[in-house]
């Protein structure tokens, strides 16, 4: 039983390192803030959670709290995206037109 735990917290573990992994390149390749909340927001939220579940499957005792913490990942990772792209709208910041720039 053992090493089917084992074997679920290191598929998690690359899964989740490879979601990270996109929400990191993700970050440093699009162009605008908006873009970027989407990229770290859904990628990198998954990543963690997958994470978590390696934990949650290596150690025993951790399931009640790593349950917790990805509930609460995933029901509030989207509300903070949509908070920082409604405030980044409000203060005025402008999306980029990136189909402009390939014309010019």
């Amino acid at each position: 039983m053992d090493t089917i735990f084992e074997l679920i917290a290191i598929i998690a573990v690359v899964i989740g390192t490879a979601f990270s992994v996109v929400g990191v390149i993700g970050n440093y390749r699009l162009p605008d803030v908006y873009t970027r909340l989407h990229a770290l927001g859904m990628v990198s939220t998954f990543g963690v959670a997958l994470l978590l579940i390696a934990a949650a499957a290596t150690l025993s005792q951790v399931w009640p709290i790593a349950l917790v913490m990805i509930v609460l990942l995933l029901s509030l990772g989207p509300v903070v995206s949509h908070s920082l792209g409604s405030a980044a709208w409000r203060i005025g910041v402008k999306m980029k037109d990136v189909l402009k720039e390939k014309q010019a």
